[in-house]
């Protein structure tokens, strides 16, 4: 069984390495792809195909202190529908290059604040994204619900326009912590939440809860995720908190001496990891959990778990188009990526041009190497069979990959002829063993915590 002292000499308490919701990742994007290659793409996507599609709100009522999305606030809502405008107009430039009978395997609202849109610009701005590409056989439309910032005229329109599956961020139930990262959501106000949604016969729920947080110990995080348990959502989604306050300026209102040190953010994790497997949720990757019979279970069982910008997925999809200030757009040649300032990206899309502002271009073994770690953060083992089955890679220079991998891992990980497994005591290392597969400089962008 591997210890802390094991773990801490193999650099897990000191290190930051990505968290490979991408490959290259996001740092590594450059000018390479505009307007009109993205445009490109859009309309070479394949006909009567499906694809998924996000919605990016940056708008909130409040500015949560341990955010570190790109988020602005605001007061009135003559700024949200103002941009709702936008966002339709951004829409229909894309109806003008999709091929036909092109629909939706998954419609996600996230953000910011879907929810702080009212019941009429939901309506609204549902019926312009569904009359442009509708939802496909089988289809997930989800929204990221905000409790303080939902009603029920809010969530008949969202029912009414397809929502079938709803995202509720938790936290922190525990009140001084809650004060201390400057969101206040109480348990009562996320359960009443949670009721209305369910009385529309919205049944699939996800839920976010951080480890890592100020002030949080092994019993705050027991008590909260009791709590959450006692919720019952399908999938749960347990992210470490990054504490990145030369990015994300608000983070500097969180006092970094109250913050658990990475030993103790370990012991967290694993508090909350045990508590979703004595209630019975599969472990899916290196922080989410679901039930026995969710679709990311489902996934995970066939062999067919993704990762993507929003975690962990069981869409196929091959296209992930992004709308909105800053959303990221992936396709089978590389991402694309919209001006992340709000003013930029209007200007851009009101003049009738698309807001592509950076992104990649796949190159060399980019291909090959993003399966190589999405395969490791999904399944915890790579098939050699698979990958030189569907990659242009010799089975000598993967091997040689393998070796390399187990040897700087001091021969914790299990290589055989076909194929390289994170034991599970050393799933703890998963990122940083991610890393040894990434050829991209890592000094060049900051990351978060391995833990």
């Amino acid at each position: 069984m591997i210890v802390k002292p094991q773990l801490a000499k193999l650099g897990l308490f000191d290190a930051k390495v990505p968290r490979y919701t991408s490959y290259p990742t996001a740092p590594h994007f450059n000018n390479d792809v505009g307007p009109d290659m993205f445009g490109n793409w859009i309309a070479g996507i394949e006909p009567g195909s499906q694809v998924s599609l996000y919605i990016h709100v940056p708008f909130c009522r409040r500015l949560c202190w341990f955010c570190a999305c790109r988020t602005q606030g605001t007061q009135t809502d003559n700024p949200v529908i103002a941009y709702v405008d936008v966002l339709k107009a951004e829409l229909d430039l894309l109806a003008a290059r999709l091929p036909s009978g092109v629909t939706l395997s998954r419609l996600h609202w996230g953000g910011g604040t879907p929810t702080l849109l009212n019941a009429d610009l939901m309506r609204d701005l549902a019926g312009h994204i569904l009359g442009i590409v509708p939802l496909g056989p089988d289809a997930e439309f989800s929204v990221e619900i905000d409790p303080n910032e939902i009603d029920e005229d809010r969530l008949d329109a969202l029912a009414d326009s397809g929502m079938n599956r709803a995202s509720i961020g938790v936290q922190d139930f525990d009140d001084e912590i809650q004060k201390t990262i400057g969101r206040i959501q109480s348990y009562d106000t996320t359960r009443h939440a949670i009721d209305m949604i369910r009385e529309r016969g919205i049944g699939s729920l996800n839920a976010d809860i951080l480890y890592g947080l100020p002030h949080q110990t092994r019993a705050r995080m027991t008590e909260s995720v009791q709590k959450l348990l006692s919720l019952a959502p399908d999938r749960v989604a347990l992210y470490g908190y990054a504490h990145v306050p030369w990015m994300a300026k608000r983070q500097q209102l969180i006092p970094s001496d109250a913050l658990p040190t990475p030993q103790q953010r370990l012991d967290l994790f694993d508090t909350a990891r045990r508590l979703f497997m004595w209630d019975n949720y599969a472990e899916i990757g290196i922080d989410h959990f679901a039930t026995q019979d969710d679709g990311l279970t489902h996934a995970l069982r066939a062999g067919r778990l993704k990762r993507n910008f929003q975690g962990y997925t069981d869409d196929q999809a091959r296209v992930l188009i992004g709308v909105g200030t800053s959303s990221i757009s992936r396709f089978p040649q590389g991402y694309a990526q919209n001006a992340p300032a709000t003013s930029a990206y209007n200007k851009a899309i009101r003049e009738g041009r698309f807001s592509t502002s950076r992104g990649h271009l796949f190159k060399g073994q980019d291909i090959v190497r993003a399966r190589l770690i999405e395969a490791l953060m999904c399944d915890f083992e790579i098939d050699a069979r698979e990958i030189l089955r569907d990659h242009d890679i010799s089975a000598s220079e993967l091997q040689g990959m393998f070796r390399s991998a187990n040897t700087a891992f001091d021969g914790l990980l299990r290589v055989t002829g076909d194929k390289l497994i994170i034991p599970p005591e050393a799933r703890a290392l998963t990122r940083m063993i991610a890393r040894n597969f990434d050829a991209y400089d890592l000094s060049k962008a900051g990351h978060s915590s391995a833990i």
